[in-house]
């Protein structure tokens, strides 16, 4: 399954998440690493799933681990 992911040089994320092409995702469930490692422009991965059925199928969303 790890072959099947994209990976991507932080660079293009924040060009992308930045820009509002694509969605910047803390991969953590639990909220307390999420705000330890958080990124700016970033959202967590509770708001990412109650929200995740009204995006666009378009849009980009990159998950990352701090």
């Amino acid at each position: 399954m790890a072959a099947d992911v994209e990976r991507i040089d932080v660079s293009h994320a924040r060009t992308e998440t930045v820009q509002g092409r694509a969605l910047l995702v803390c991969s953590y469930e639990d909220d307390a690493k999420c705000r330890k490692g958080r990124l700016e422009g970033s959202i967590p991965f509770a708001r990412f799933a109650s929200m995740a059925q009204t995006l666009p199928k378009n849009r980009e969303i990159i998950f990352y681990c701090a």
